[in-house]
């Protein structure tokens, strides 16, 4: 291991779990009523908030994993991105400026490990062979409830066979610090996918502790609150304890190596939970909305902001905080300002409100591999939505559906693409489409797989879990028209080519508009 010499220029260490929505215990303490935050522990997180900023309205500008990472990577929303929005065969477009190239270029050094599409990588590089790539100790990282209860059933202990797994992030993390060079900052990605699906089933309990029925009561109105349901939940509660514990282990090394103080963290997630209605590949909250937390040593610290973050903001913070110029073509904006206000609540006036989005997702969810194009405004008040397309299927063709029939509970846990294509392979999925027919669980199924209207309202603080639509009530239709105003306004000057005319463009192959094009 070099030595280190202390440089004023910050380090960046970013650390973003795929799938993981808003769910984290420091959120237990501001929230007024239960949630699953008062089940998980997360004493990493809550450190970074502790001693940096807490922000409660953290959002993705899509909830789909590879247009959230195209849009962070480049600080601009989505649809500005070209394929490198598109899950199932991004290429960057190296037009597009991306924060950690020019960090690179600045003189950082840059690395990652397990999930991100890096660009100036081999455009067909799998994950983990791309340039700046560190796993040479592996990647069963990613599969931690899955590697763990094997080792457990071959005779290990839970606590050795966890260690394995943070024996393996700690090696790659090493090597990333082994190849820098003394004089050099460095912005490094931990991005682990193991909070993305699958995960062992009963593994929460079995190696967390997380009791299940603990949930009882505190999951969203729109998950049923049965114990399958609830277990599934407990299961992915575990996989974030497993990221928060691991990324406790990179800070402790940067603690001692004398690194920490000169080092911004930043902790976050890619959206929602995958697997449940109305989360990943949704617009409501559960489906976009993040955790997120940064600490940034040596400035105001132990504040909640209730300013509004859109995850694209984090490029042109991470280059403001590396000295670099800001790409006029970027749309986020940098939270260096509130990083640095002394205030708490809302710090900038002006951010009271993000757009989201969302198009294609999987390929074969929809026949012609059509998209479901939406676009929603989030304020402290309202959630608006516009479906473009409510003929489509929300989540997909209900490929194997029939009144009377659907693919066993086995195939449905376990086989994303047998049906509603969108939503992932889960128990949650087949407990729900087995009782399709159950008049019980009626408005759950159709919450989670039916057409949608054009246009979908939602007033936040009556209806939190944004379940009861009163965009057909009249006594709503001037603050729908203010709103549809706003976003489209929003959209147009941003050009999305989904509202200038040539949206149809994302609908035909490759999937891809001229927008990346003109930033040249």
């Amino acid at each position: 291991m070099p030595g280190f010499a202390k440089q004023k220029t910050p380090n960046i260490l970013f650390a973003f779990a795929d799938d993981w929505g808003k769910y984290a215990s420091a959120y237990a303490k501001v929230e007024t009523r239960p949630s699953p935050n008062t089940v998980v522990k997360t004493p990493t997180f809550d450190r970074i908030a502790d001693q940096g900023v807490l922000f409660k309205h953290a959002f993705v500008t899509a909830p789909s994993c590879t247009p959230c990472r195209s849009s962070l990577l480049s600080g601009q929303y989505f649809f500005r991105t070209g394929m490198g929005a598109i899950l199932q065969g991004a290429k960057w477009d190296a037009a597009i400026p991306s924060y950690p190239l020019m960090l690179r270029d600045s003189g950082y050094h840059i690395g990652e490990t397990y999930k991100v599409w890096t660009p100036g990588s081999p455009v067909d590089a799998p994950y983990g062979a791309g340039k700046y790539s560190y796993e040479k100790s592996g990647r069963i990282f990613n599969g931690f409830s899955q590697m763990t209860t094997k080792r457990v059933a071959g005779g290990m202990l839970v606590k050795d066979a966890k260690q394995v797994l943070y024996d393996e992030v700690m090696g790659n993390f090493n090597a990333f610090l082994d190849d820098r060079s003394d004089d050099k900052p460095f912005c490094y990605w931990f991005g682990p996918t193991l909070v993305h699906r699958k995960w062992t089933k009963g593994s929460g309990k079995d190696l967390w502790g997380i009791n299940p029925d603990d949930l009882q009561g505190k999951l969203p109105k729109f998950l049923p609150d049965e114990h399958e349901v609830r277990q599934d939940f407990a299961d992915y509660l575990g996989e974030v304890q497993a990221f928060d514990t691991a990324l406790g282990l990179i800070i402790k090394r940067l603690e001692s190596l004398g690194e920490l103080d000169n080092t911004v963290v930043v902790i976050s997630g890619d959206h929602g939970a995958p697997g449940f209605p109305g989360g990943k590949c949704n617009l409501y909250d559960f489906g976009v909305q993040v955790p997120l937390a940064i600490w940034w040593p040596g400035q105001p610290g132990g504040r909640v902001v209730d300013d509004f973050v859109n995850l694209m903001d984090l490029a042109p913070t991470f280059l403001e905080i590396g000295g670099v110029k800001r790409p006029k073509v970027m749309t986020g904006k940098s939270l260096v300002p509130v990083l640095k206000s002394k205030n708490q609540g809302l710090v900038d006036k002006k951010r009271n409100w993000v757009i989201t989005g969302r198009e294609r997702h999987v390929a074969r969810a929809r026949d012609g591999q059509l998209p479901y194009p939406q676009r929603a405004l989030r304020t402290a008040d309202y959630l608006y939505i516009i479906n473009f397309a409510p003929d489509r299927w929300p989540m997909g063709n209900p490929y194997n559906i029939t009144a009377d029939s659907a693919p066993d509970f086995k195939t449905l846990e376990n086989n994303t693409f047998v049906t509603y294509g969108d939503l992932d392979a889960s128990p949650t999925k087949a407990w729900l489409i087995e009782r399709r027919n159950d008049e019980k669980w009626k408005w759950h199924y159709d919450y989670a797989f039916s057409k949608r209207p054009r246009e979908e309202l939602y007033v936040l603080a009556d209806d939190p879990d944004q379940v009861n639509n009163v965009a057909g009530d009249e006594n709503f239709t001037a603050i729908k028209a203010k709103l549809n105003r706003q976003l489209m306004g929003r959209l147009k000057k941003a050009r999305d080519p989904r509202v200038l005319g040539d949206g149809s463009t994302f609908d035909k192959p490759p999937y891809i508009t001229t927008q990346a094009k003109r930033q040249k």
